[in-house]
């Protein structure tokens, strides 16, 4: 007799963790959400807040589970978060959470462009991350994802409030490259990820089929709204981003997103056997407005 598959997800009031904790309930996986601050629950999940992630707190909680999600991480550092404390240090704690609790699959976020050659601060700390996993003697898969869109993620979020305010900023030229995924697309994926040993041991780009550039996925997404787009200066967008810490495009933001970075996603087509969706189609078609 089979046991119902039970996962341990990280980050859960994140837009990705959100998403997937009602996903796998959706599929009759017992889920246990931990997060540093408050969320909302979903009906038959364990919901644990933990603001240091407190081993006492948790370890009782997540003993012998199937797999763990590891989703927690921050894009923009300050002096209260730093990429090292919260990318590096905290994945330590969690591999050793995963150890001492006799789980045995690990699942983590990395970021699309990471690798050992990187100079960027948040890179850094991502790459450290993945070692850190890879020599934990746990089975792993580590997805490199990059614009994870729906209705309620990041980029989207900014779009709509500068829908509201009537133009849409650009910067730079928006001539780079994004390659946007769908969140359902990476919800299944991430599933398959845990039911399936073509994943392990993984490390794969986490990328939709189409490679965009921003100007146009920005033009695909205000169609309907017909809003106005502004291309301001790269140079004044850093100088905002170094200077004001309430700015909608932080230092790496930018740096992620003029780095063009994009994928393999035939690569994870196969491994997943999932047909992705169009984002630019989603998008024709109002899914993610």
């Amino acid at each position: 007799m089979s046991h119902k598959l039970q996962v341990v997800i990280t980050g859960a009031s994140g837009f990705v963790a959100r998403n997937i904790r009602k996903f796998l309930l959706e599929n009759e996986v017992d889920v246990i959400s931990i997060s540093r601050k408050n969320f909302k629950k979903f009906e038959n999940e364990i919901k644990v807040v933990s603001k240091d992630y407190d081993e006492r707190t948790i370890l009782p909680k997540i003993k012998n589970s199937h797999a763990l999600i590891h989703l927690v991480g921050i894009g923009r550092q300050t002096v209260g978060n730093e990429y090292s404390t919260v990318n590096t240090e905290l994945t330590k704690k969690i591999i050793c959470f995963c150890q001492k609790a006799g789980i045995k699959k690990i699942v983590y976020n990395s970021g699309l462009g990471v690798s050992k050659e990187t100079t960027l601060g948040y890179f850094i700390s991502k790459f450290k991350a993945e070692q850190l996993i890879v020599k934990s003697n746990l089975d792993y898969t580590i997805f490199r994802p990059s614009y994870i869109v729906g209705k309620d993620d990041l980029l989207t979020k900014y779009l709509n409030s500068q829908i509201k305010k009537g133009m849409i900023q650009i910067p730079g030229s928006g001539r780079y490259n994004i390659q946007p995924i769908f969140i359902d697309d990476v919800s299944r994926i991430i599933l398959k990820s845990i039911q399936s040993g073509r994943f392990t041991n993984q490390i794969i780009d986490l990328v939709g089929p189409e490679i965009i550039s921003f100007e146009r996925y920005v033009r695909a997404f205000s169609l309907r709204a017909g809003t106005k787009i502004k291309k301001i200066d790269l140079e004044v967008a850093y100088r905002h981003a170094i200077t004001d810490p309430k700015t909608d495009f932080g230092v790496d933001d930018l740096n992620l997103l003029v780095g063009n970075f994009t994928g393999n996603h035939k690569k994870l087509e196969n491994l997943s056997q999932i047909k992705l969706q169009s984002v630019l189609e989603l998008l024709k078609s109002g899914s993610l407005l």
